[in-house]
């Protein structure tokens, strides 16, 4: 590949961002996936970090967690395209929900996990990705993960490692709807636009101001 087409392959990506074209085919993914939780012993936690590519990169590697799906939760309209709530006509955020093993990992580990990935201190918005609907959440589906949640983020909190107010959400888990097929694991379908547009839009960057380089 000579450098003019490099330059137009990396233009193009660029402007890809988190995002391509419309195209539903997961209809049935979630109910197969419920099934599964309630044939099996796995539990289910949902969490907004930003762009889903990259939430779902990153709780895939985390032990226990069995399966990510990248959807949609929290607004007001049924069945929501990328379309739609990629220009926050919804009230959507986008979100990865989480099934995982709860005799290998437990939610409180899941919640020690979300919080390096994500950039607290920022409203309505998640690096590059701005408006409410790329905000950080998380969505509890009962009392005890309300609690733990809410116990999670005082002690962030109480640590005294910001000056700045924790902003993260904890909210009520509503209707959870699986995004496009193309964008569930993107970034192992696309791993090279995926690893530009991680780089270009500075996740890592800000996490490491806000974490330390060491996460």
């Amino acid at each position: 590949m000579d450098w003019i087409s490099s330059a137009i392959f990396l233009i193009l990506a660029a402007l890809v961002g988190c995002q391509q074209s419309d195209s539903r085919d997961l209809a049935g993914t979630n109910h197969q996936l419920q099934h599964q939780v309630e044939e099996t012993v796995l539990e289910i936690a949902i969490f907004a970090g930003g762009c889903f590519w990259c939430t779902e990169a990153d709780f895939d590697k985390v032990p226990g967690v069995v399966k990510t799906l990248s959807g949609y939760i929290g607004g007001t309209v049924a069945n929501p395209t990328y379309k739609q709530v990629s220009k926050g006509k919804t009230g959507h955020i986008e979100a990865v929900q989480i099934y995982f093993d709860p005799a290998k990992t437990s939610y409180a580990r899941l919640l020690a996990a979300y919080w390096p990935t994500i950039d607290p201190l920022t409203a309505n918005g998640q690096f590059c990705d701005h408006g409410p609907q790329y905000r950080s959440a998380i969505f509890y589906r009962n009392a005890q993960q309300h609690m733990q949640a809410e116990a999670s983020k005082s002690g962030l909190i109480a640590s005294g490692r910001f000056n700045q107010a924790v902003v993260t959400e904890i909210l009520p888990a509503t209707e959870f709807y699986p995004a496009e097929e193309y964008h569930q694991d993107y970034y192992l379908k696309n791993p090279v636009r995926y690893s530009y547009y991680r780089s270009r839009c500075g996740r890592d960057e800000r996490l490491a101001q806000v974490w330390g380089s060491k996460q």
